[in-house]
């Protein structure tokens, strides 16, 4: 089966499509990539996400951007596969807000979250059915509806004699940690904490970029240890999983929070991108996986001066990227996806309740035809 998955993630940078062969069932599938791409975000659209990502918005913008943005997925794929014949399409939508752990709300419990892009739209566009909305299952079932990669990653990356960390460096950072020769009920991950995202804003401050091209602002600045270790205070890093994180626990207000430190802009880029490496490496170790390999993806991945300092953090592993297992970085999440609409189409179960925190597994996804 031909299956494109869509990713736009939480760094709101733009449209990743991939389009992915898959053969056979189960964990020995096969699945080869195709192609991949990468479609930049019109900036007004951005803005428009920004406008309504874990802030007070108009319901008429959510809406808007509901329909509007299938339209511009089915661009990307449109672009990317050509003449070629597509069976099925895999959409993750774009997430504006995430609350996994239920809070208190009208004299009720309740956690909720909201990817946008409609599904019935972008079928139609492509004329193919489309599996989308995949985190509401899971968080019915009881776990946080994050993350969701870790079933991918068990299938691509498990090893018999060697404990891996999958790490996906988005807008939040992510592991997937796999004991050497690990059942899918023995795999852990959740998110670790900040990915891009409180650097990539304090960048778009100091210059109006979007990101810190292979770190070169961080390197140039000095990490202040101090700033650090207050931050590192914070009880999220301590938590047992399950756990998530999202803009609504990094984004402007925390970013406001360390430019008022009054602290160098290129020191507080330093910092966060330290902050970053440091998380990702203590929830590998509270993981307890005698890890050999780190396979890293997304954005991040690009980022020199990060992917030193988890090198630093972790002397006795392996860092390296996906692409060395034939993934592009940038497209990893994308293929998930591709490979999450593959199993929810067959009506089988695709989360992890490892990782989510789910009562059971679950077939994840609405299926539009």
């Amino acid at each position: 089966m031909i299956v494109a998955g869509i990713m736009s993630g939480t760094s709101l940078d733009g449209i990743d499509v991939a389009i992915v062969e898959i053969e056979g069932r189960g964990w020995n599938k096969k699945v080869r990539t195709i192609a991949a791409s990468t479609t930049p975000y019109p900036e007004p659209v951005r803005a428009a996400l920004l406008g309504v990502s874990n802030c007070e918005t108009h319901t008429a913008g959510i809406a808007m951007l509901h329909f509007l943005l299938p339209e511009l997925y089915a661009k990307a794929v449109k672009k990317l596969a050509g003449a070629a014949k597509i069976d099925l399409v895999g959409c993750h939508g774009q997430t504006i807000i995430h609350i996994g752990k239920p809070r208190r709300y009208l004299g009720h419990r309740v956690s909720a979250t909201l990817q946008i892009g409609d599904g019935s739209v972008l079928a139609e566009r492509l004329g193919v059915p489309v599996v989308s909305d995949f985190r509401p299952r899971d968080m019915a079932a009881g776990g946080q509806g994050a993350p969701l990669v870790p079933y991918v990653d068990y299938l691509l990356f498990r090893h018999k004699t060697r404990g891996r960390v999958a790490l996906n460096i988005g807008g939040i950072a992510n592991i997937t940690a796999i004991p050497a020769g690990a059942a899918p009920g023995q795999v852990i991950a959740f998110d670790t904490g900040p990915g891009n995202m409180v650097m990539d804003q304090l960048v778009e401050r100091l210059n109006g970029r979007r990101y810190d091209r292979n770190g070169a602002i961080g390197r140039r600045g000095q990490v202040r240890e101090e700033l650090l270790g207050g931050l590192l205070k914070d009880r999220f890093y301590g938590q047992r999983p399950p756990k998530s994180a999202g803009r609504e626990d990094y984004g402007a207000a925390f970013v406001a929070r360390l430019i008022a430190t009054g602290l160098p802009m290129p020191d507080l880029i330093a910092t966060a991108t330290a902050l970053t490496a440091r998380t990702i490496a203590l929830g590998i170790r509270h993981t307890g996986v005698a890890a050999k390999d780190l396979i890293a993806a997304g954005g991040g991945a690009h980022n020199g001066f990060l992917m030193d300092l988890l090198r630093g953090q972790l002397p006795d592993v392996n860092v390296t990227t996906t692409a060395g297992f034939g993934i592009d970085v940038d497209a990893k999440e994308a293929v998930a996806f591709a490979i999450l609409a593959h199993e929810a189409w067959r009506n089988e179960p695709n989360n992890l309740p490892s990782a989510t925190g789910a009562r059971r597994a679950v077939v994840m996804g609405k299926i539009s035809r």
